[in-house]
């Protein structure tokens, strides 16, 4: 167990490195946009929107064949060379968006103006979309990395698209002035200049092939994914559009921005995630699969609980720091969207026996019950409740999701969970984030910032020591761990 812990903590650290620190830093860049002016609540209320539109692009962009390649990698029941695979979803892919986007870019230049207030931010709609083709097969040789283990080319390359991403926006956003038309044409800069270093993975896939075996497989996977991801991002798109319709474009600016704070859990989920379908489908055929998915889930479930409970804590603080008292509406939003994102990360915990099984036709079953929750909940408790009725019909919409996927994959593969440990867990995180954010309510933001998530982290661990959490084997693991520490330090 401890092996499999290790490879996937390994992969997870490697990924998340370069992703972490642009995420960090993007993040910090967040008050130099408000603080100095170069995007106010406005602004960001036309970004939110677009994103949204952003991520649904993107589901349709891929037609589910990204999953299916990570699938059939390994298990090629088509019989043909992993050559013919690839070349068939490139050429279907190219072909298919060439119409779907060619037709969404020439009505995003001619109406893209007549849904926004600024003309600048129907021409960042358009880079968007030209954006979001240029991505759409950008898949294929990242994900070729991950399956061969080239976790630190995949990081790199992810590292250094992101700097550059941040690097253009600085230029085009604050240098430019630009505004919301510099902010995603800076995505399309970077990728014209990824995209090279990317096909010389791709290129030896190609070939002059295609299969229609091959792609009817593929499709049979993948495409119950399209209504999936679409009802996946409508969870968030959704609930950003009808607040729109509730509220002006600056209040949702500022719902937008303490959206982005509720999901600085990202920095770990993004990370996981890649790391974690790679690893799943290796250890499928061991005969322990079951047990050390179990374990694994309450190791992932103990970091975004931690994770909720200090985001929890240090809500007010961030947001004083970070941006302005305009954005102190936003408060109550974070904890909402931070358990939200919390049980997003539950919902990749726990779906996988859907992969393993390829029984993918639930998932759509899954996100659209969840989709519906959202967005009723949110015409219910928006018009009372504004941006934490958006937040709340978030949070229920993601627990709907975790829920109804996990009744059907733990039909199709039964998984040992260990729902005792899981709740002492549970436990440990309330009670670390009610005490951080309620000890020294006089702090400053600043040393609040700082010390409301140790006194979080403290109280979490050691609520998880009374509560008699740790195994013996996991008690023995940190104290070796110490030891090699405390070895290390004596040899400074």
């Amino acid at each position: 167990m401890r092996q499999y812990v290790s490879h996937l903590t390994r992969g997870v650290a490697i990924y998340g490195a370069g992703d972490a620190a642009v995420q960090a830093l993007s993040f910090l860049l967040l008050p130099i946009y408000v603080k100095f002016g170069y995007l106010d609540a406005s602004d960001y209320g036309a970004i939110g929107p677009i994103i949204a539109i952003e991520m649904l692009a993107k589901i349709v962009s891929r037609w589910g064949l990204d999953g299916a390649l990570m699938r059939y990698y390994h298990d090629r029941p088509a019989g043909g060379p992993l050559e013919l695979l690839t070349s068939t979803i490139v050429w279907f892919t190219l072909t298919a968006n060439l119409a779907v986007f060619g037709a969404a870019i020439s009505i995003a230049v001619f109406f893209g103006h007549a849904f926004f207030q600024d003309p600048g931010d129907g021409l960042g709609l358009t880079a968007m979309l030209v954006n979001t083709f240029l991505i759409s097969l950008t898949y294929v040789p990242l994900h070729i990395m991950r399956l061969r283990d080239h976790a630190v080319m995949f990081s790199a390359i992810g590292l250094g698209r992101s700097a550059g991403t941040v690097a253009a926006r600085l230029v085009l956003v604050i240098g430019l002035g630009w505004g919301v038309a510099g902010w995603f044409i800076a995505d399309v800069v970077v990728t014209l200049l990824t995209w090279p270093i990317l096909w010389t993975w791709m290129r030896p896939l190609l070939q002059r092939r295609f299969s229609r075996e091959e792609l009817r497989l593929a499709l049979a996977f993948g495409l119950p994914r399209i209504p999936h991801g679409l009802a996946l991002q409508g969870l968030d798109a959704g609930n950003k559009l009808l607040l729109s319709a509730h509220l002006p474009q600056a209040q949702v600016g500022v719902y937008q921005n303490g959206f982005t704070v509720g999901t600085a859990i990202r920095f770990f989920t993004s990370a996981f995630e890649t790391a974690w379908a790679p690893f799943y489908y290796s250890v499928a055929r061991k005969p322990d699969a079951a047990v050390t998915y179990g374990k694994v889930t309450t190791y992932g479930v103990a970091v975004l609980a931690l994770l909720v409970a200090v985001t929890c804590a240090a809500a007010r603080d961030v947001v004083l720091v970070m941006l302005t008292p305009e954005y102190l509406g936003a408060v109550p939003v974070i904890p909402l969207v931070a358990t939200g994102m919390a049980m997003q990360g539950i919902y990749l915990l726990t779906s996988i026996g859907l992969n393993l099984t390829s029984q993918t036709r639930y998932y759509p079953i899954a996100t659209t019950a969840a989709l519906i929750v959202g967005l009723g909940a949110g015409a219910v408790l928006m018009p009372r409740f504004g941006m934490t009725g958006a937040a709340l019909a978030f949070l229920l919409s993601t627990m709907t999701q975790a829920g109804v996927a996990f009744r059907f994959a733990r039909r199709a593969y039964p998984i040992a969970y260990e729902p005792a440990r899981l709740a002492r867990v549970l436990v440990a995180a309330a009670l670390s984030g009610v005490t951080a954010a309620w000890i020294w309510p006089a702090l400053a933001p600043i040393a609040g910032l700082f010390l409301r998530p140790v006194i979080a982290a403290s109280v979490f661990a050691a609520v998880l020591v009374v509560t008699g959490f740790f195994r013996r084997s996991e008690r023995a693991f940190f104290a070796e761990l110490q030891g090699r520490l405390s070895g290390r330090a004596n040899r400074v």
